[in-house]
């Protein structure tokens, strides 16, 4: 039997969520290597910021280089990321901030276990989706010539499955949509859900962010 016991803090998460003016939301960008999580991932961070919101963002390469530093690609390491991700991106929600975690994270069974981590509407998929004959024509990293020289073991969508999500939240198809097109659907959900206030022009923004000052 687990004898440890949840400690209950005083400041909760909608505490914070009025403090920042805003809801809070994970916004989980899933798709192949060189389909734009990371590109509109950044995008969508500036935009929100300057709207006043409160953000972070994940982004699996990064985190690699930190708290998962020591794990490979293993179909449980892959799982762990993906594990320690969502609960950092719980905590984030938790302090009433849009986290934005982008990540291939190529199974539908730990997108799944992701979302469960997380309360009604709190978690959105964003299945960022790009034919792989593209994403080998972008191939920012030359991740796709390593791994097609075989320099590369188990990278997603040569020898390792990828597989698409059922029923994301968004699809976005960056083979024929723009960055600005991506970020602005993103945002649009975010305001039908009711997580972030409806735009009202620049200067209301800038208005909001001096007024929190």
């Amino acid at each position: 039997m687990n004898s440890i016991v949840w400690q209950p803090t005083p400041v909760t998460k909608e505490d914070r969520r009025r403090l920042n003016g805003h809801s809070s939301c994970a916004i989980w960008l899933t798709g192949l290597s060189g389909a734009g999580k990371s590109t509109i991932a950044c995008e969508l961070e500036l935009t929100l910021h300057r709207r006043g919101l409160r953000t972070y963002l994940l982004d699996g390469d990064n985190l690699r280089h930190g708290i998962n530093a020591d794990l490979g690609f293993s179909e449980a390491d892959r799982s762990e990321n993906i594990r320690r991700v969502s609960e950092i991106a719980k905590l984030f929600v938790d302090a009433g901030m849009i986290v934005i975690a982008g990540l291939i994270s190529p199974t539908r069974e730990d997108r799944e276990k992701a979302r469960g981590r997380f309360g009604e509407r709190e978690f959105y998929e964003v299945y960022v989706e790009c034919p792989i004959e593209v994403c080998k024509q972008r191939d920012p990293k030359g991740l796709y010539k390593k791994a097609l020289a075989g320099e590369i073991r188990n990278f997603t969508g040569i020898d390792a499955v990828y597989e698409p999500p059922e029923n994301p939240d968004i699809v976005l198809h960056t083979d024929r949509m723009a960055v600005s097109d991506c970020v602005a659907e993103i945002i649009r959900h975010l305001e039908a859900q009711g997580v972030i206030p409806q735009a009202t022009g620049i200067g209301q923004a800038a208005t909001t962010v001096r007024e929190r000052r």
